[in-house]
């Protein structure tokens, strides 16, 4: 794939020494971790290797360089989906899947972007525990089901907007697990009663939270760290509507392979969208949601100081899980959960008929060709670079580390 005429780690080589020496004291070593990955990320600074082709006729050779890794670079995130998703394609069922997202008020978003760890998790535990709850109803689906859930806290135009994207097969286990129980078609949970659920669960979290001091408040916010400023501050929010949006359901596993990849490796800003950057501004492109068609595309001019703040006000504290698994797709249980569903799912005549399950064969995996011949490319020579690399996430039973 051909280098895009401007990337992220060219104007973090530029403008980010100046930003960082302007910006000292208000910068978190992960941002500044960040910053680094993504400029040294496929130079000589992290090693690399030489490439032969196998035609010893053709005799073409090139050098590549290693990748940064970092989950918060424009470019390692394709290869990263490419292998999360390899792994996911054995645990797609036969059923229709459906989306749904999990937002927050702006008023409580500016609370989590001073307590990024706490508020995010508790966005996780509040949607999952309004999604369980719910299915398990039986005045709605009366099912235990499974989701894969996904943290995004940009919006397009790189604005603190923390949300929870989840993906869910429309069905689940009955209660005395002898059955698998569809969900009508087209139609999952009733977005009305996720929206009141979600809404209680959240506020009473964040208010338990705040009573145990797990909440900072700085500048004009400081105030809130008073118990009844605090309570006073989220009695608006009992009262206006908390959106819960559930897109039209995915047809089949191939749809559905298409928006994990989409959403789960996803970072706040791709190098495609990047448009033109000179000494004072950088553009790019966004999505204006408020409007339908293609006029809902459109460009944005910032600062280079604003856009590179921007930017770094997304990345996430250290150790935090975006992707996480929840009810039948918990880590502990799902290898099992998966033989049961797919059993009870072999004897349900009700389900409609949906695509196979597509065969493991993800872009990336085939070997290199020579961009001459078409040869396969044999690595000759690997080398290391100026700066060592270090795996600071550790493994975890419960969530990916993605």
């Amino acid at each position: 794939m051909a280098r895009p005429a401007l990337e992220l780690a060219d104007i973090f080589r530029k403008h980010g020494p100046g930003w960082r020496a302007a910006n000292r004291g208000r910068i978190s070593l992960g941002q500044l971790k960040v910053m680094s990955a993504i400029e040294s990320c496929r130079t000589a600074a992290l090693g690399g290797h030489v490439a032969a082709c196998e035609n010893q006729a053709c005799g073409h050779t090139h050098v590549a360089y290693n990748s940064c890794r970092n989950r918060h670079c424009p470019k390692c995130q394709g290869a990263a989906a490419r292998e999360w998703l390899k792994a996911r394609e054995a645990e797609l069922l036969p059923v229709q899947y459906f989306h749904q997202v999990f937002t927050i008020p702006a008023a409580l978003a500016v609370i989590a972007y001073q307590n990024k760890a706490v508020i995010y998790d508790l966005l996780f535990k509040a949607s999952a525990e309004t999604m369980l709850p719910i299915a398990a109803d039986k005045k709605h689906l009366g099912a235990t089901i499974g989701f894969i859930a996904v943290l995004h806290t940009w919006g397009s135009a790189l604005t603190h907007h923390p949300h929870v994207h989840m993906i869910t097969p429309g069905g689940g286990i009955s209660a005395d697990g002898e059955r698998w129980v569809r969900c009508r078609r087209g139609f999952l949970l009733p977005v009305l009663v996720l929206s009141s659920l979600f809404r209680r669960l959240m506020l009473e979290k964040v208010a338990a939270a705040h009573k145990a001091g797990k909440l900072k408040f700085f500048g004009e916010h400081a105030r809130l760290a008073d118990e009844a400023a605090f309570k006073a501050y989220l009695a608006p929010l009992k009262t206006i509507d908390w959106f819960v949006y559930s897109k039209r359901p995915l047809s089949g596993p191939k749809a559905v392979l298409a928006y994990l990849a989409r959403y789960t490796h996803r970072v706040a800003l791709s190098n495609r969208r990047l448009i033109a950057a000179d000494e004072k501004s950088v553009t790019f492109t966004f999505k204006d949601y408020r409007i339908e068609g293609p006029g809902r595309y459109k460009t944005m001019t910032l600062a280079t100081a604003e856009f590179i703040r921007r930017f770094l006000a997304h990345v996430l504290p250290k150790g935090f899980h975006r992707i996480r698994h929840y009810g039948l797709f918990a880590s502990t249980v799902r290898a099992q959960n998966l033989v049961t569903m797919r059993t009870l799912i072999a004897f349900s005549s009700l389900l409609p008929q949906v695509d196979e399950a597509p065969k493991s064969q993800t872009p990336g995996e085939e070997a290199e060709r020579c961009p001459k011949c078409g040869g396969r490319m044999h690595i000759i020579l690997r080398f290391k670079g100026a700066c060592r690399r270090r795996n600071t996430v550790a493994a975890s039973t419960r969530f990916d580390t993605s």
